[in-house]
């Protein structure tokens, strides 16, 4: 039971630790994966959808901090018990996730590793095992330091987790997942190679055959049979490639200008994913920015989910001198975590990336 408990010990501790600092550096990303949680039915919680941040931030520094805790035997008990009362609750959430697929991807890992629904929950139930170790052995759980040398390295841990969060929530993620890094090329995102694995589906062809209701499967081809045809449902059972940037579109009056702006040699994009919900005290410098760029020949558009009545209403109150176009709220969430956000790219490929906060570093060549 010593060496159970020892080897759970440290990989219990190290995963709690990389799995919560991957969700420290974009706190913003596992917000809106609780968003998701709370509004898909998987815990019917709306009324707490707008305290997403706050729980997120919370959670994240509260596993890496167990994960620390765990490691130099500090407050085993309390230690122990939070493990297992958390990993209790996510093997729920991934269980009932991917049992009536409402959310399908569980943010474990931010955007560095994706899961899917049941492979999350395995992870889940081989982490409650050996948690469960961790508590039927916490005799075995010996200190590695003295109360103090613990007690000061979890201290240091809270403050430096509390300080690299500030930093992200007022910047931008440090290290960046996305298919929307910088240098990443929209248009080679998008691209699907010819030898990329195609879906499979199966097709339950349904029958009238003298009156009596006939089912044959097949992935594909029409079954010849004997009898009046009368439906057909098909079943994926085998997603095909799915390129890393999806669903990208800058629509206007229902035409997609993506591919012709994406040529764009200089192309400033202002992307506000929803204005109720953004900075409004960000604009007068935006507009600043965008007048700078513009007098360097650039062309400037804005990126919004929100609909033109807001979006106009927005030009109109600072004046700004370039038009809005429709995308995806989830895309341009993942584009850029701040509301407003700005992107400079050059034939596709994404050359800069800033935060409100940090629009004077902008460069126009």
């Amino acid at each position: 039971m010593k060496y159970v408990v020892g080897i759970s010990r440290v990989f219990v501790g190290i995963l709690f630790i990389i799995s919560g600092f991957i969700k420290l550096n974009d706190p913003v990303g596992f917000s809106f994966k609780l968003e998701e949680y709370f509004s898909q039915g998987v815990l019917d919680m709306p009324v707490f959808e707008p305290y997403a941040l706050a729980i997120s931030i919370f959670v994240v520094i509260f596993e890496v901090l167990l994960g620390v805790m765990l490691l130099v035997g500090f407050r085993v008990k309390f230690t122990v018990w939070s493990l297992l009362i958390m990993i209790v609750g996510f093997t729920f959430l991934t269980f009932y996730s991917a049992y009536y697929n409402k959310v399908t991807d569980c943010g474990c890992f931010g955007d560095a590793i994706k899961l899917t629904p049941w492979e999350s929950f395995i992870k889940d139930v081989i982490l409650l095992v050996l948690i469960l170790a961790l508590f039927l052995g916490q005799k075995y759980i010996t200190p590695l330091f003295s109360f103090k040398g613990r007690s000061i390295v979890t201290v240091i841990s809270l403050l430096l987790c509390i300080a690299y969060c500030n930093h992200v929530l007022n910047h931008l993620p440090v290290i960046d997942f996305r298919p929307y890094k910088i240098g990443a090329n929209i248009e080679e995102g998008m691209s699907v190679p010819e030898d990329a694995p195609k879906p499979i589906y199966d097709y339950a062809w349904k029958f009238d055959v003298n009156g009596e209701e006939k089912v044959i499967v097949t992935q594909g081809d029409y079954p010849q049979v004997d009898g009046e045809f009368v439906d057909v449902e098909t079943t994926e059972v085998q997603k095909g490639y799915e390129p890393p940037v999806h669903d990208f579109t800058i629509e206007q009056d229902g035409e997609d200008f993506a591919a012709s702006l994406l040529q764009e040699p200089k192309l400033l994009m202002v992307i506000a994913y929803d204005l109720r919900k953004t900075n409004e005290e960000a604009y007068a410098e935006v507009k600043s920015v965008t007048a700078k760029a513009k007098s360097n020949g650039y062309k400037v558009i804005g990126m919004s989910a929100s609909n033109n009545e807001q979006t106009q209403a927005l030009v109109d109150k600072f004046k700004l001198d370039f038009e809005f176009y429709f995308t995806d709220e989830t895309t341009l969430k993942t584009i850029v975590r701040s509301n407003p956000g700005v992107l400079v790219l050059e034939k596709g490929t994404i050359k800069q990336k800033v935060h409100y906060n940090d629009l004077d570093a902008l460069e126009f060549n």
